[in-house]
């Protein structure tokens, strides 16, 4: 086909004439109709492609080039007018050479102002275009890729990322910090940054201090880290940590501002705050725990021979009340200086309990009891705080399998919450303590309730949480509440804020299972029956470096008939065995030149036969060498301050599982 078929509207003369222009040209040239299909190509095009004519003309460029190089062709052909003509630029991998850089040219072809076609004729670039060429394509190429990595590094930043102009318009705003502030980035775009995020009153300031740096001042925040509140878009303020930079300066300056969450690291802060404050709280217990070992020992000792010396005084008295009135008047005297010691000794035994780290022991509790020994031990300071406390706790309650120490521990901490809610309250201030039985569900609810103030419905689902806490500083911990729950758990009970009531403060419930068949203390049935046999004289070897208790408890053993020697070391009670058996043995366990433990061992060796007569008395078993000891000898144990009817009580188990 020649370009005179190729373009109709052109004469015979010029169409030749144009044909063997095209090809005597020494570079690559062609014609193409309006569509860019290929109507004519010289001789050095088809060497060019490696091409027969027939496989050229009559196709498309897509077809021939590619779609890469059509979609040149189109953009340029948009361009195109007859004062206009369009350049290219396009890498060829050409058969007839190495790779490389053309220019082409497209002229259009309008004979008779028409358009028929355009013609297109390329040249080779030089070494020095194709490197400028390669170059600009190169660095177009790298600009690409910096921008995609800064978009990369943009929207996947876990802080906020906020860009704005000089006239303070948001011009970036990535998606944490959509995450953040609540507007989206469409709705942020465009925006200034003092209507998003910056707190009404900073306002002024901000706007401020835009002007100040336009006019070419210093900048007070640039360049460095700050922590202020930002306004969400639910008006929320939050805290911020915020560093800006600035690129440029003037009218045409960007400031990129970063913005860090801070709630989640102060929330972590005060977690660890309260995590730390707990560890003090729990060292602070150890070292009263230490504390309360020797006062203890110390305390208990005297209140036992107190105890002891009372109860004698009073059967003493008793004994001569019918010969003389004034008897009568001393009984009475002792019966109330033993009431004041045992209640020295009650609370003395429950700080203990409460200092105590071991493992729960489940026996029978008694429920009543239980809540008048807490209103007992807490009685000074809820009649000084002018509580007035009521109780409908019915005395035929049915016992629980549980461990009393740690359901005193709970009923404890409810009663102190009460109390503490209700210092500040005006009179009347009231705790209530109702217990009832549901024989149906095999339950025990005990109710403990306040006329205070309440819990706040915002914090009604957080109480129970560790280290939440609505106390001043230094006051509560936060995790009495959550360790009380914790207890009740583990007995298969629930502890729970009943709902608020009109009029009413918090109210708070546990609920523990009935266990069915608790079997009534074979101690006591035991004992009752002791007390009507006879006890034959016997032999006891009493261990304690305390003369006065030695001699309180020699006293009592000589009541029960019993033959009884004093060793105040663990040495001495080594010679006074060597010299004569004992049938039972009370010893102290901690004494000075040979305590317990040791006598103990040294029993086990020599005379093994007797290591089932001996009971350890102790005014402390907290320290955890006394609790591994106690638990690996498996003796029985009396705690002072004591009773008669304690010694009574091990004095006939020892006696009576050494004559079986």
């Amino acid at each position: 086909m020649n370009i005179q078929q190729g373009a109709t509207q052109a004469p015979g003369t010029g169409g030749a004439l144009l044909q063997a222009l095209f090809d005597a040209m020494p570079g690559r040239a062609a014609f193409l109709d309006v569509e860019l299909r290929y109507r004519y190509v010289n001789r050095a095009f088809l060497l060019a492609l490696g091409a027969t004519e027939d496989r050229v003309v009559g196709k498309f460029v897509d077809d021939v080039l590619g779609a890469q190089a059509a979609s040149l062709y189109k953009a340029a052909m948009q361009n195109l007018s007859a004062n206009a003509p369009q350049r290219l630029r396009r890498f060829v991998d050409d058969a007839d050479g190495a790779p490389g850089w053309i220019e082409e040219e497209l002229r259009p072809f309008t004979p008779g102002g028409v358009m028929q076609g355009v013609v297109c004729v390329a040249r080779p670039l030089a070494d020095a275009e194709q490197q400028c060429e390669s170059d600009r394509l190169e660095l177009l190429e790298s600009h690409r890729t910096r921008e995609a990595i800064h978009a990369a590094v943009v929207d996947s930043a876990l802080d906020c990322i906020v860009v704005i102009d000089a006239q303070g318009r948001v011009v970036e705003f990535n998606p944490a910090a959509s995450a953040t502030f609540g507007y989206s980035r469409e709705h942020a775009i465009g925006k200034t940054v003092a209507e998003l995020i910056v707190p009404v009153e900073m306002r002024d300031h901000h706007n401020s201090g835009l002007e100040r740096f336009r006019a070419g001042g210093p900048a007070s925040v640039i360049g460095r880290r700050v922590e202020l509140e930002a306004m969400r878009a639910d008006g929320s303020r939050i805290p911020v940590e915020l560093a800006i930079t600035a690129v440029g300066s003037g009218p045409s300056a960007l400031f990129t501002a970063h913005l860090r969450d801070l709630r989640p690291a102060r929330e972590a802060q005060a977690q660890i705050e309260g995590q730390r404050e707990a560890l003090y709280q729990n060292e602070k217990l150890a070292a009263l725990g230490s504390l309360l070992a020797g006062v203890a020992h110390e305390l208990n000792n005297p209140l036992s021979i107190v105890i002891g010396q009372a109860l004698m005084l009073r059967e003493a008295a008793q004994s001569h009340a019918s010969f003389d009135k004034h008897f009568e008047e001393f009984a009475e005297r002792g019966v109330k200086i033993e009431t004041a010691a045992n209640r020295c000794a009650r609370i003395v035994k429950v700080f203990l309990a409460m200092a105590r780290q071991r493992e729960a022991e489940r026996g029978r509790v008694e429920i009543p009891d239980l809540v008048d020994r807490v209103l007992e031990l807490l009685s000074y300071g809820l009649r000084t705080a002018g509580i007035e406390v009521t109780k409908d706790v019915p005395a035929d309650l049915p016992p629980l399998l549980a461990d009393s120490d740690q359901l005193h521990q709970v009923l404890l901490n409810l009663v102190v919450n009460a109390k503490q809610a209700l210092e500040a309250q005006p009179a009347p201030r009231r705790i209530s303590i109702v217990a009832r039985a549901d024989q149906a569900a095999q339950t025990l609810d005990l109710h403990i309730s306040d006329n205070g103030p309440g819990v706040p419905d915002a914090i009604r689902n957080r109480i129970f949480d560790p280290f939440f806490t609505t106390k001043p500083q230094g006051v509560g911990t936060g995790i009495g509440l959550a360790v009380s729950r914790g207890l009740i758990e583990s007995h298969a009970g629930s502890l729970t804020l009943e709902p608020p009531q009109p009029g009413a403060g918090a109210v708070f419930a546990i609920r523990l299972p009935i266990e069915v068949g608790i079997e009534s203390a074979a101690v006591d049935e035991h004992a009752a029956a002791a007390t009507q046999r006879p006890i034959k004289q016997r032999r006891a070897l009493i261990i304690d470096d305390e003369v006065e208790i030695a001699g309180l408890l020699g006293e009592i053993l000589r009541r029960l008939g019993f033959d009884c020697e004093i060793a105040t070391s663990g040495d001495h009670a080594k010679q006074a065995i060597a010299a004569r058996p004992a049938d039972l043995i009370l010893c102290d366990i901690r004494m000075p030149n040979g305590d317990g433990p040791a006598f103990y061992d040294w029993l086990s060796v020599e005379h093994p036969q007797m290591t089932n007569r001996i009971a350890f008395v102790t005014g402390d078993v907290l320290g955890p060498g006394a609790d591994r000891f106690i638990a690996r000898s498996g003796c029985p144990i009396i705690e002072k301050p004591f009773t008669p009817e304690d010694i009574r009580l091990v004095a006939d188990l020892l006696c009576d599982d050494a004559a079986a």
